[in-house]
C-alpha cells in the first residue's frame, strides 16, 4: 500500500508539472536584467504562443498572444504582421481570441497576428500617473516579438472600441510604422463629448485625470493622443472604419433598446472622417446602419477588412 501511495503521489506531481493538455512552456533565462525581455513562451497549440514579457513600462510582466501563419518556421523572416487591439472593460488580454474568433478568421492569413494585453481601461497611452501602455506596446512588445517571429516591414494594426482608438492613435503617433489601420466602432474622436469618456472611466473606478489630465487643464495632452486631431499624420496609411448606428441589427434581439453608446461612437467616426478629409487623408468607411456595440459585428468587420489590410 505504501508503494502504491508513493507511486500515485509521484504521478500526481508529474501531472501538475506537465500543465494543460496540448501546451508546452519554455522558460527563458534566469538573469535579472532590468530591461524588457521575454521570460516565457507557452505553446497553447500548434499555432498560438503566449509570451510573458518583463515590462519596465508596466512595472510587471505583461502577456502577448502570437498566432503563427501556415508555413511559418523558426528562423524564417520577412513576415507581415497584424497587431490586434481589444476594447475597454474586459479582463482578458486575449479577448480577440476568446470573444472575437480571431484564430479562425486569420487561419489562412499569410501574416503573423499579435494580440497584446491592453488593460481594461488603458486607452493605449502612457498615463500621467500610471502604467506606460504605449511604451509597452511600441517599444517593448514590438521589437521583442518582431525579432522572435521574423517580422518584415509590412505592418497593419486594427482594434475594436478602445482598441480602435489605439489602432489609429498608434498609427498616427508613430508615422511610417504601419501601412494600414482599421477601427471597428472605435472611439476615434475623443474631442467629441470628452465628458462621456471621463464618465465611463469613473464608472469603472478610474480617475480620468490620471490618464491625460483634465481636458480643461491639459487640452494639449488630449489632442496629442486624439486620432481626429492627428489625422494629418495618417497620410500614406490605408485607413478603414466601420461602425453601427446603435439600432438593433442582425446580431441583436428585435426588441433591444437603441445602443446610445454606439450611436455616439458613430458621430465620433463621422467627425474623424471630416478631419481626415480636411487633412487630405483618404478613409474607407463601412457605416453599416443597424448594429450595437458588440463583438459579433467586430468579428464580421475584421473578416471583411483583412484582404484590404494585406492586399495580394
Amino acid at each position: 500500500m505504501r508503494r502504491i501511495f508513493a507511486a500515485l503521489t509521484l504521478l500526481a506531481a508529474l501531472a501538475a508539472c506537465a500543465g494543460a493538455p496540448g501546451t508546452t512552456t519554455e522558460r527563458i533565462g534566469a538573469d535579472r536584467a532590468p530591461g524588457p525581455r521575454v521570460t516565457a513562451v507557452e505553446g497553447l497549440n500548434a499555432r498560438v504562443d503566449r509570451l510573458s514579457i518583463q515590462s519596465p513600462a508596466l512595472g510587471r510582466e505583461g502577456s502577448v498572444w502570437v498566432l503563427k501563419p501556415k508555413g511559418w518556421t523558426q528562423g524564417s523572416t520577412g513576415w507581415p504582421v497584424l497587431y490586434l487591439l481589444h476594447g475597454c472593460c474586459v479582463s482578458r488580454g486575449d479577448a480577440w481570441l476568446v470573444y472575437g474568433d480571431a484564430e479562425r478568421i486569420t487561419a489562412d492569413l499569410k501574416a503573423v497576428v499579435v494580440v497584446p494585453e491592453g488593460g481594461s481601461m488603458s486607452w493605449y497611452s502612457n498615463w500621467l500617473d500610471g502604467p506606460a501602455w504605449e511604451t509597452f506596446h511600441m517599444d517593448e512588445v514590438r521589437p521583442l516579438v518582431e525579432r522572435r517571429y521574423g517580422i518584415g516591414d509590412h505592418r497593419a494594426i486594427a482594434g475594436a472600441s478602445m482598441g480602435g482608438f489605439g489602432a489609429l492613435s498608434y498609427a498616427a503617433r508613430h508615422p511610417g510604422v504601419f501601412r494600414a489601420a482599421a477601427s471597428f466602432s472605435g472611439v476615434i474622436d475623443t474631442g467629441y463629448d470628452p465628458g462621456g469618456l471621463e464618465g465611463l472611466m469613473r464608472e469603472y473606478g478610474v480617475d480620468p485625470r490620471d490618464l491625460w489630465g483634465s481636458v480643461d487643464e491639459r487640452p494639449e495632452v488630449w489632442k496629442a493622443h486624439n486620432p481626429a486631431d492627428l489625422a494629418g499624420h495618417l497620410r500614406g496609411v490605408r485607413v478603414y472604419l466601420s461602425c453601427g448606428d446603435g439600432r438593433p441589427g442582425p446580431f441583436d434581439t428585435p426588441d433591444q433598446a437603441v445602443d446610445a453608446g454606439e450611436r455616439s461612437i458613430l458621430e465620433r467616426n463621422r467627425r474623424f472622417v471630416t478631419a481626415a478629409k480636411a487633412a487630405g487623408v483618404s478613409v474607407t468607411t463601412d457605416f453599416y446602419g443597424a448594429g450595437a456595440h458588440e463583438w459579433r459585428y467586430w468579428t464580421r468587420e475584421l473578416e471583411e477588412v483583412l484582404p484590404a489590410l494585406f492586399p495580394a
